[in-house]
């Protein structure tokens, strides 16, 4: 297992400009202390007449959560202040029973309901999002006393557990009552109890993860387990809702850990495959809602769309749940995934301000920046504070590098002791990157850097002597030997534009009198993105004001017709160019700053391409 706790890291270049712009925006602002509207709700007044089902009262454990992690990385004093103020209130409003959410007496959870009406997304009536809510309650908790240790912080979460715990035994509720999507609005609490488990070592936590794990498999209409296992499509799991669907499989590659049972990880392995190979957008996003009731769900396999849905709470899922499969496995895929969703689906949707998040984004479509309790806001938050612990990790072999971004990380070995690894690059926009080593004392131990699948022909070098490595693109390059302090490594991953292609299209299918399969294809409209190291490319509306435009391409190869342009002045990433045929060149610049990262701004990634001449 992988473990990402550094003793101090510091991340500069563009991942750490998003990290500071959220620190001195959403983080300091959205809330304050128990008078900010997202921490009001919990007082008494509102408590007593809330009977709308809401789920706001997620803000606070999600706030508590990235806050918690930033405080402690920036060792900011009016953060770190501000996290215990906001949870010694909430530990302050937790009922006897343990109840800490946001909800009138007669609306919690813990109250029998009358069995849900059939809809299409098993919602339950009266609806609610109370367990959701303490679901986050818990992982904000046990988050702030990881890094500022208060028994009164892990007891608040244990009793939020335990009250849990009795409601799904003796209370006689199962938990697929409590959500909608089916029940995957409610059976994402077992992400929270395993991670309860983790904190506490108490058996009982575990007994509940997997309490939840059995109802949510028992119950036809979600079959979680059973329908991972047999290989069904995502879209085909309850509603096929992204953000609770990954939420879900984040506990289960948790319970994985926890009991190393072997069918959960193969189940949340295959499900991984069918969202990483026919659901996510090419900037790493989770994306659907095509010609659906709801625009949050998977579209059925096969479908591509330009202008998908990506939630950026579902981009915050899939980080985590690429988080939990690289702590697993160790694969470089899971690495990658994280960084690719990184810088593009989350860096595009969060504003240079730092208070600003998208709800959706689109490869094709308009920047709308969300309204204030949208739940986005505050899961883009957490996303970004992902990241930096995922830089660098150890494992019994050593240091495995898994993101590439200016700074140093600091983590403990047992044969070294404190190793500090320093990276200078100008990564994402150039693929150089000059690592030095300082160590406690020598040692011999494994590096490992992760060479991305896009990186063909990348080469290191040690100590100014470049090596030979046998790791294909996709793979981690592993290097052993005795390391000093002084020791520098030069990697390059060379970064050159890829063209990638898709189609919107259907395919008719039926059986003739003999039984032989007929396909025919009935539509079919292709498309064209571009891609240069880590990044997705955008250019803005075409003119001036086209949404789109069928491009006719020449017949040469792809490196005669696009080039990249120098980076001008205060410009971050150098633009590509295309020159299509009968038409002026169109200019390209990295997906998460096209057009500027201003609310109302057009980016458009996929480009039609004209068709074959007609008959």
């Amino acid at each position: 297992m992988a473990d990402f706790h550094a003793i101090d890291m510091r991340v500069g270049g563009l991942l750490g400009e998003a990290l500071r712009a959220n620190a001195a925006g959403r983080l300091r602002h959205f809330i304050v202390d128990e008078t900010s509207p997202a921490i009001a709700i919990f007082g008494a007044e509102h408590l007593a007449q809330n009977r709308e089902g809401d789920w706001y009262g997620e803000h606070a454990g999600k706030w508590l959560y990235a806050a918690a992690k930033c405080a402690a990385r920036t060792r900011d004093a009016q953060l770190i202040a501000q996290v215990r103020r906001v949870a010694d209130f909430l530990v302050s409003r937790q009922q006897v029973d343990g109840y800490l959410g946001t909800y009138a007496p007669e609306r919690r959870f813990m109250l029998k309901r009358p069995p849900k009406p059939k809809s299409w997304n098993g919602e339950p009536v009266p609806r609610t999002w109370d367990i959701w809510i303490h679901a986050y309650l818990i992982l904000g908790l046990v988050e702030v006393n990881k890094h500022f240790p208060d028994a009164r912080y892990l007891e608040a979460a244990r009793r939020i557990g335990d009250l849990c715990w009795r409601t799904l035994s003796d209370g006689g509720i199962d938990i697929c009552e409590l959500g909608n999507h089916h029940g995957m609005s409610a059976t994402v609490l077992m992400d929270a109890a395993a991670e309860l488990y983790f904190a506490t070592d108490e058996r009982r936590y575990l007994d509940l993860a997997l309490r939840i794990l059995k109802q949510a498999d028992a119950n036809p209409d979600l079959a979680l387990l059973a329908r991972a296992l047999a290989g069904a499509d995502a879209s085909e799991i309850a509603t096929g809702k992204a953000y609770q669907l990954i939420w879900n499989l984040v506990g289960l590659a948790k319970l994985h850990r926890a009991t190393g049972t072997p069918e959960y990880l193969h189940a949340v392995e295959s499900l991984w495959t069918n969202i990483r190979e026919h659901h996510l957008s090419l900037g790493g996003g989770p994306c659907g809602g095509v010609a659906h009731r709801s625009r949050e769900v998977f579209n059925a396999p096969g479908t591509f769309f330009p202008q998908a849905y990506v939630e950026t709470c579902s981009t915050l899922a899939w980080i985590q749940l690429n988080r939990e499969l690289l702590t697993i496995t160790g694969a470089a895929k899971y690495a990658e995934e994280i960084e690719r969703s990184a810088y593009n689906d989350l860096l595009g949707a969060f504003a240079a301000n730092g208070e600003d998040w998208c709800y959706y984004s689109y490869a094709n479509g308009k920047r709308v920046h969300t309204t204030y309790w949208r739940c986005c806001k505050s899961s883009g938050a957490m996303a970004l504070e992902e990241l930096p612990a995922l830089i660098c990790s150890t494992r019994a072999h050593g240091i495995d590098l898994n993101l590439y971004a200016p700074g140093t990380a600091t983590l403990t070995l047992p044969q070294a002791g404190a190793v500090t690894v320093e990276q200078q690059t100008r990564y994402p926009f150039d693929g150089r990157i000059n690592l030095r080593l300082t160590l406690e004392r020598g040692a011999r131990f494994v590096l490992r850097l992760c060479i991305p699948t896009w990186a063909n022909h990348a080469a290191i070098a040690i100590n100014g002597e470049r090596i030979t490595f046998e790791a294909a693109a996709g793979e981690y390059a592993t290097i052993e030997r005795e390391w000093r302090t002084g020791d520098t490594i030069a990697l390059d991953l060379p970064m050159t534009p890829q063209i990638h292609r898709l189609a919107h299209r259907n395919v008719q299918e039926s059986r003739a009198p003999d039984g032989s399969p007929v396909r025919q294809e009935v539509l079919r409209h292709d498309y064209l993105a571009i891609t240069l190291g880590p990044l997705v490319y955008a250019t803005r509306l075409i003119d001036g004001y086209k949404t789109e435009e069928s491009l006719l391409l020449p017949p040469d190869p792809p490196e005669r017709w696009l080039r990249i342009e120098p980076t001008a002045d205060g410009e971050e990433g150098a633009a590509l160019v295309l020159g299509p045929l009968r038409r002026s060149a169109v200019k390209f610049v990295p997906y998460y700053r096209a057009g500027g990262r201003v609310d109302g701004a057009w980016r458009l990634t996929w480009m039609a391409l004209a068709p074959e001449p007609d008959p």
